[in-house]
């Protein structure tokens, strides 16, 4: 099946509804995020800054989120973690009107597919001006998850089954490469955001990426004139 005959296109979050094709680098954000992240680790730890920064790096690669190897290792509840964290200024954050235009047009089902908070995703598509073209009931966040985050084939099997959508009628696009492995597995056609951060093109070499592309909102430009062909 080919681009013009999918029905829905499954979105990331970070690094995907913004980046570097609407000139929002993910550090802009993400940068806010992971000093939180360390002062909570630090706070709650009673550790210093510096073995903080290192506990959370170690456990995003190892367990793909910080929370995850907290959970796991220390017993810290997610809803306050994920709340601290996300508490971040995004005032510099304007609306996308190219992007909400080409969204509009496509004649497709869209939907957030997040290791963040709900919260979190308010937040970033309100500031781009795109919330209400999704809305909580199209977004699957780390809580719809059970706090597993992607990709682990559970959690795609969850976020499948609460859109109610067919992989093989996906378009999925990641910033993150090895996020798209379980993607490809059942059936979607995977979509690779282009980026340079080494987390984020790790395996960008291998066969379960179908389409690598630089820009969000030419690439769904691309789409659409194919479907309206």
């Amino acid at each position: 099946m080919n681009l013009k005959e999918k029905k829905y296109l499954l979105l990331d979050l970070d690094g995907v509804c913004y980046g570097k094709h609407n000139n929002y680098s993910l550090e802009k954000v993400f940068g806010q995020v992971s000093l939180r992240m360390t002062k909570f680790i630090s706070e709650r730890l009673k550790i210093d800054t510096d073995a903080a920064k290192e506990l959370q790096t170690n456990y995003f690669y190892k367990y793909n989120t910080s929370l995850n190897g907290l959970m796991i290792h220390h017993n810290i509840q997610p809803q306050e973690f994920l709340k601290y964290v996300h508490t971040i200024d995004l005032s510099f954050m304007r609306e996308d009107t190219i992007m909400r235009g080409e969204l509009e047009q496509l004649d497709m089902e869209k939907f957030i597919f997040t290791n963040g908070s709900a919260a979190h995703a308010e937040n970033i598509l309100t500031h781009l001006g795109i919330y209400d073209l999704f809305g909580r009931d199209k977004i699957f966040d780390i809580e719809d998850a059970g706090y597993l985050p992607k990709p682990e084939a559970k959690t795609f099997d969850l976020m499948v089954k609460k859109f109610g959508i067919n992989p093989k009628e996906t378009i999925y696009i990641e910033d993150i490469a090895k996020n798209l492995s379980i993607g490809h597995k059942r059936g979607c056609t995977t979509v690779w955001l282009i980026n340079d951060e080494h987390f984020g093109k790790m395996d960008a070499d291998k066969d379960f990426i179908s389409h690598k592309i630089e820009n969000l909102s030419l690439f769904l430009k691309e789409i659409r004139l194919l479907k309206s062909q």
